[in-house]
This record gives C-alpha cells, structure tokens and sequence, in this order.
C-alpha cells in the first residue's frame, strides 16, 4: 500500500495561517459573482441535526450600515463594500413546525431552549468561518464584528429581527487597504491538552509571562501611538470590565428563547 503523503504547505492551511483581521478597505465594489459564491460556501458549513437554524443577513442600506457602525462603535463598519450579520434562527424552523401542526406556544415546542439556542449559535458561527476562509483566498480581507453585540436591543431593533431570532456576530469583507502584521497565538503547550484539562497552573503561568513580551511586542494598527498590553495585562482588565448591556439572558427572552431549560 502506497503511503499517503501530506501537503502541509497548501493554499488552504497557507490562508488560514496567514489570517488577520481587516479593518481599513478599498473602496471597491464586490462582484456579484463573488458574493454568491461566498454565501454557497457559508451553507455548506456543518449544520447541528441539519436544522440550518442560522440565517444571514446582508446590509446594503448605507443608513443600516451607519446605525451598525455607531452600535459598534466602530466607522470603519459602515464603510465595507460588504457587511453580513450572521444570526441563530429558530424563526424559520418555527414557521415550518407550526405549518405541520406543531403548537409552538406550548411546553413541547423546544426549539427556543437553550440546547437549540447554543447549537444554532454554533451553526452561524460555522458559517461566517467558512464565508470568512473563503474570501481570505479570494485576496479579500475580512474582519468579525462581536462588537455589534454592545446593543443587541438596538440591533434586533435595526433589523427587524423576529421572535426565535437572535445576533451572533457581524462580518465585514472587502479589498484590503492595511497590511496588519500577524497577532500573536498563545504557546500551544498552554491550549492543547491530551486526554484530559493539566491541574498544575505553574506551567500555564511560565509560558504566559515569554507570551506577553511577544504580544508587548505586536504592532497594533488600530493604535499605534503605545504598545499593546501584554496578554496577563489585558486578560486581568477583562476579567472585572463591566458586562452592562451585555447579558444575554433578557434580550434572547424577549426574542421568546427559553434558556432555563
């Protein structure tokens, strides 16, 4: 038997290696044969159970992108040739169960519980990662909004999003009009484990402290006037920033998701 040989250095692994986030684009129309192959990709992301429970939804309006800018806070938003907010949607399954009989206001009807609410997340997560790959190997560059999660309220508001719905994350695509250098990765002793999670912290700890003079050491575009904290630095400033407005909870109930069971 002939043995296999492994490509380690193709155009797949060499794109997803060299992957940076893009925040500064040319101002060039998408082609639309482009954008219909990028969205192909998306759907054939992996699906949970084969529900399809994710949907996407893209924003052509310049005021749509502009309201999403100001929600994240960020200019460069409104100024992508193309912006996608990708979101878990139990609506549709809803629409299609209730059509067959199903009483969706019942105990029964579980596709607004937190199993399906987490899965469906996954789902859309999935898919912006495939649209994301594909369009790094198109020569595009690309970019993964969370930060239009700082008003969810104000944003299902802006899309009009309907019960069993709710937003997972944006992205933004276009030619790149930056040259970012590649932002450090965390030492894979201290996030790739065998069998089972290590008890001992000490070796976690030792790695992190040559990692921060790594990340101390990162050109970062988006504020080049001081150096980027270390890792240690920016995880303790994470772990007591305020989480107001950004509890999932009350909004996803509003959505009619039931994450308590």
């Amino acid at each position: 038997m002939t043995e296999h040989t492994y490509n380690l250095d193709n155009p797949t692994i060499q794109t997803l290696l060299n992957r940076r986030s893009i925040r500064a684009f040319a101002n060039e129309p998408i082609p639309a044969d482009v954008i219909d192959t990028l969205e192909s990709v998306a759907q054939h992301a992996a699906s949970s159970q084969y529900l399809n429970d994710w949907s996407a939804i893209r924003i052509t309006n310049p005021e749509i992108a502009e309201k999403l800018a100001k929600i994240g806070r960020q200019p460069y938003i409104a100024q992508a040739p193309l912006l996608y907010v990708f979101i878990l949607d139990e609506h549709r399954n809803a629409t299609i169960a209730k059509a067959k009989g199903v009483d969706t206001d019942s105990d029964d009807f579980t596709l607004n519980g937190s199993y399906r609410y987490t899965q469906a997340q996954n789902d859309a997560v999935l898919a912006l990662h495939a649209m994301e790959t594909a369009a790094y190997s198109l020569g595009l560059g690309c970019v993964i909004l969370g930060s239009l999660l700082n008003d969810v309220d104000a944003l299902i508001d802006v899309l009009h999003l309907p019960k069993y719905t709710y937003p997972v994350l944006g992205l933004a695509i276009g030619k790149p009009a930056q040259d970012p250098a590649l932002k450090p990765r965390l030492p894979k002793s201290v996030q790739f484990f065998e069998n089972t999670y290590p008890e001992d912290s000490d070796d976690v700890l030792s790695a992190i402290a040559d990692f921060d003079a790594d990340v101390h050491r990162y050109y970062d575009l988006r504020n080049t006037d001081r150096p980027v904290d270390a890792f240690s630095d920016q995880i303790a400033q994470n772990a007591v920033a305020s989480m107001n407005g950004r509890s999932v909870n009350p909004p996803a109930t509003r959505q009619g998701f039931r994450l308590d069971r």
